[in-house]
């Protein structure tokens, strides 16, 4: 009896060990994405708004570059592993993720601030309903209105004029759809391989960087009628660059460890914790644009929401993968059945 107990009681210490342990890597894979994407805005807003920098794709295309280089080097030390991601699936995420950036920087181009970032709120949705669609997961009651609150309150700090036109509207669709896809296939790889984070960042990146470099320029003069070979490479605007790839190695690395622990619904909900950063530290950094009462307001309204979506969609049944039944693929087994003595 004496042998037992201590052995339960050594079970639960090392449960709570793994729990702990798996507590304090989530926050820091969250703390790691949020610090390097608020502070690649930050670079990217001196870059061109003081150095007139204008060539978005190109400029991501350079960071799938560092990001190459990168993987290379932790392949060379032995931190990534051979492995295999057959080359549809590279090509279906490659594609996917190149819509994205072409289609965001589109979006922003032919619509209102105010459109853009509503279309940057409904991937949310879209990333619910791809959850629902290819691997069953059921939202609970309480985890559904955290995610509304989260949408209200950033949409209180950052939609101001809606004004939509019917190309702007479709490259709005093609961003949305695009990201959400792309960012289901970071977590749905990952698991359907058994590929570690460094692993898929291993095969996707060359493949973004060699297209986006090739097609970039040209995106770019599309967009704003400007070559990037007329552009005057100063000393200072190069520095900004590099410091941007570098800091961009960080951000898709930590995109891919937080999407792979987590998914990509979870990404985007508490994501907007660096809407609110980034509204903060441009107050403070560039001074041109108040925190009214409106957007103050918001931004507590968000935050309450993201703390309630962690709670809620952590409870039991706050999100969760659905079981069918053996006799029909459409109805979901549930407590309730059990408790009315219905047997499937």
């Amino acid at each position: 009896m004496a042998f037992s107990s201590v052995a339960k009681g050594s079970n639960t210490a090392s449960t709570v060990s793994k729990a702990d342990r798996k507590a304090a890597l989530d926050v820091g894979a969250w703390l790691f994405n949020v610090s390097t994407s608020v502070g690649i805005i930050m670079v990217n807003k001196q870059l061109m708004a003081n150095y007139g920098f204008r060539f978005a794709t190109t400029l991501t295309g350079l960071h799938f570059v560092m990001t190459t280089l990168m993987t290379v080097g932790l392949r060379f030390m032995g931190y990534i592993q051979p492995s295999h991601l057959p080359f549809l699936d590279l090509a279906k995420f490659a594609l996917c993720a190149n819509f994205s950036i072409v289609g965001m920087n589109v979006s922003l181009m032919w619509n209102s601030v105010g459109f853009y970032q509503i279309a940057k709120l409904s991937m949310i949705p879209v990333s619910c309903l791809f959850e629902v669609l290819f691997d069953n997961i059921g939202y609970s009651r309480d985890t559904k209105l955290s995610i509304m609150v989260v949408l209200f309150g950033v949409a209180i700090c950052t939609v101001s004029d809606v004004s939509v036109n019917a190309k702007g509207f479709m490259a709005a669709v093609i961003a949305v759809w695009s990201t959400a896809l792309q960012q289901y296939y970071v977590h749905n790889l990952q698991k359907k391989y058994s590929l570690g984070s460094f692993d898929l960042l291993g095969h996707t990146a060359p493949v973004q960087a060699a297209s986006l470099i090739v097609a970039g320029p040209f995106v770019d003069y599309w967009l704003s009628d400007l070559r990037v070979d007329h552009y005057n490479f100063t000393f200072a605007a190069v520095f900004f660059i590099v410091f941007s790839c570098l800091i961009a190695v960080g951000v898709n690395l930590s995109q891919f460890i937080c999407i792979g622990r987590f998914s990509a619904v979870s990404f985007q909900v508490l994501g907007h914790m660096k809407t609110v950063l980034v509204l903060i530290l441009g107050f403070f950094l560039f001074g041109r644009q108040g925190l009214s009462m409106q957007v103050v307001m918001g931004m507590l309204l968000a935050v309450c929401g993201m703390v309630w979506y962690g709670n809620a969609s952590s409870k039991p049944g706050g999100k969760e993968k659905r079981v069918y039944s053996l006799v029909s693929d459409k109805v979901p087994k549930s407590i309730d059945d059990e408790e009315l003595g219905v047997k499937n």
